[in-house]
C-alpha cells in the first residue's frame, strides 16, 4: 500500500503552510528546504510550476500518489458539473478523509491506519481500503471489537460543526456521510482550477 513516509515538516516548508497537519516549525524556520533556502529559488514561478505545485499540494494533503490521483481526476472529469469542484468532492468522500473530518482520528494518516487495520465498518461491513468512495447515506462505525480498545475510542474528539456534510454521534459512536460537500465548505487551500489546467495540457 503506497503512501508518503518522508519528513512532514519538510513538505510543510515547501508550501509554506501546514498541509500535513504539522506546522510546528513554520514560524521558526519558514524558508523552503535545501542548503540555501529561498536564496537560490526563482522569485516568480512560471505557469506550469504553479499548476504542478497545486497538484502536489492536493496529493500531499489527501495522501494520494500520482496514479490514484489521476484516476480520481478522470472520474471527476466524467461527472456532470465543474471538474475542479468534482475533484475536491471525490477527495473529500474518501473513507480515510471522512474519518478524519468526523474527528475519529487526529490526522489523515491516523485515519488511514484505522481503516487498513480493519477497525472501521461501512454499512455493517468491514472496509480496509482507505480510498473507498462513500456515497450519501453511508453509515460509518467502529468494529465491535475496536470499541473495546480504549486507545482507539479515547482519540475521538468529535466533529467540527462547520463540516455540515457529515454527522457524528458521540453517544452511539456512529457517523453518517450525508452528501458531497460544496466547495466553499471545504477549508483546504487548494486552487483546483490550476490542477484542471495542468491535466488539460
Amino acid at each position: 500500500m503506497a503512501r508518503y513516509t518522508g519528513p512532514k515538516t519538510k513538505i510543510s516548508r515547501i508550501f509554506g503552510e501546514p498541509i500535513l497537519g504539522n506546522g510546528k516549525w513554520l514560524n521558526k524556520n519558514s524558508n523552503p528546504p535545501g542548503q540555501h533556502g529561498a536564496a537560490r529559488k526563482r522569485k516568480s514561478l512560471g505557469e506550469y510550476a504553479l499548476q504542478l505545485r497545486e497538484k502536489q499540494k492536493a496529493k500531499y494533503t489527501y495522501g494520494v500518489l500520482e496514479r490514484q490521483f489521476r484516476r480520481t481526476f478522470e472520474e471527476a472529469a466524467r461527472r456532470k458539473g465543474v471538474t475542479g469542484e468534482n475533484l475536491i468532492k471525490l477527495l473529500e468522500a474518501r473513507l480515510d478523509n471522512t474519518i478524519y473530518r468526523m474527528g475519529i482520528a487526529p490526522s489523515r494518516p491516523a485515519a488511514r491506519q484505522l481503516v487498513s487495520h480493519k477497525h472501521i465498518m461501512v454499512n455493517g461491513d468491514v472496509v480496509n481500503v482507505p480510498s473507498y468512495q462513500l456515497k450519501a447515506g453511508d453509515i460509518i462505525t467502529f468494529k465491535p471489537t475496536a470499541t473495546e480498545k480504549t486507545g482507539l475510542t479515547s482519540a475521538v474528539r468529535g466533529k467540527n460543526p462547520k463540516f455540515n456534510w457529515i454527522d457524528w454521534n458521540e453517544t452511539t459512536m456512529t457517523g453518517t456521510f450525508i452528501a458531497y460537500p460544496e466547495r466553499e465548505s471545504v477549508p483546504e487551500n487548494i486552487k483546483e482550477q490550476l490542477i484542471v489546467e495542468l491535466y488539460s495540457k
